[in-house]
């Protein structure tokens, strides 16, 4: 039976196929340490098993049992959940997946703390979090997962703007904004004068820093008087009801809440384009298409269960929930790429620490398997 997964985030929360382009999909990235190759030979993937009476997926997942803990981002939330409804399924619910939200930031400090096994990240892991993970044992497996294009989105109501370019942004969310860029018309002349109402995620979100590098230039650089929550349920209902309202998180929350919120195009200086699959997968809804993470703990992952979760994540039925809860799957090679990570234990980071590694997903992964 397939499940409404939009729902069960909105439910449980509320305190697609494209060939993907990716050679322009800029993105900063680093190798935090070297890979160390730990392997399962004997191990059989329940993701590739074949189908049939004997050997399926099913019946290699309901023998497993365990538990994961998993936490972190907001915006990889939704895919984390499907995965886990999906995966509890088949093991019979004999594997138990719990998934909590309290920003990339705050995911990586239980992730580093050795209280989860998988950390969700709307951004590659920070230097100061990479010492972090190290000065307890943790050792992780990095894991590039989906592509998202953030999204800026106002009130239904509001029938002035439908595009805004990246200088724009900058006036409504700069440093200097604060207590002075009170009212819309302070952005762009002609805008009319009322409210200027702003809702972002908080301190401890990836979105919330790739948003102020590229808007600001800065990672954490915004002005502070703005409605802030790790929840982006949160901020869909504070838009929703706000006609005075502007904000910002990942595409699928709008995709799930597209009735009750409005898409704003955004102009980098190659004219104004909107958010789509289309533009997302091209990278032409630069600078804001930006791919998202999963960090899985290299000892939980020598658990067959936690393995097989993982597998099955990177695999067709999890590109699939990808697609369903309304962000861009990888293509499957790039996909494979990420599993002979899973397969050899390969830690550290690629794409984050003190020297990112910049280029396509696709091309790092391949270059440093």
């Amino acid at each position: 039976m397939k499940r409404n997964y939009q729902a069960i985030t909105q439910l449980k929360n509320a305190p697609m196929a494209l060939a993907i382009v990716l050679a322009v999909l800029l993105i900063t990235v680093a190798c935090g340490g070297s890979s160390s190759q730990v392997t399962d030979p004997g191990y059989q993937n329940p993701a590739k098993a074949p189908t049939g009476e004997t050997g399926s997926t099913r019946d290699i997942v309901k023998d497993l049992s365990g538990t994961i803990e998993i936490d972190g981002s907001s915006t990889v939330f939704p895919i984390s959940e499907a995965a886990a409804e999906e995966f509890g399924l088949l093991s019979g619910g004999n594997v138990r997946i719990l998934v909590g939200i309290s920003g990339t930031g705050g995911g990586f400090k239980k992730f580093c703390s050795g209280e989860t096994d998988i950390a969700n990240a709307s951004r590659p892991i920070k230097a100061q979090e990479v010492v972090a993970c190290a000065e307890n044992g943790i050792q992780f497996i990095e894991l590039p997962v989906a592509i998202d294009g953030l999204s800026v989105t106002v009130n239904p109501e509001n029938n002035f703007v439908s595009c805004i370019t990246l200088d724009e942004l900058n006036i409504m969310w700069s440093p200097d904004a604060e207590g002075r860029i009170k009212k819309w018309d302070q952005v762009r002349p002609g805008w009319p004068s009322t409210t200027l109402s702003l809702y972002g995620p908080g301190a401890d979100s990836g979105t919330f820093d790739y948003f102020t590098e590229v808007v600001n230039g800065e990672s954490q650089s915004s002005r502070g008087d703005f409605i802030a929550s790790e929840n982006d349920n949160v901020l869909v209902q504070g838009i929703s009801g706000d006609r005075d309202a502007l904000g910002y998180f990942g595409y699928s929350y709008y995709i799930e809440n597209q009735d009750k919120l409005k898409l704003v195009g955004v102009d980098a200086g190659q004219g104004c384009v909107l958010p789509t699959p289309e533009t997302i997968a091209d990278g032409t809804y630069a600078p804001f298409a930006r791919p998202l993470f999963m960090y899985v703990n290299a000892e939980a992952a020598l658990q067959t269960h936690v393995r097989a979760f993982v597998r099955y994540f990177l695999g067709e039925e999890g590109a699939a929930l990808v697609r369903e809860v309304g962000y861009i799957a990888f293509p499957t090679e790039t996909a494979k790429l990420s599993e002979n990570r899973v397969n050899s234990s390969s830690t550290g980071t690629l794409f984050g620490g003190e020297t990112p590694k910049s280029g396509p997903v696709h091309q790092i992964l391949e270059a440093y398997p």
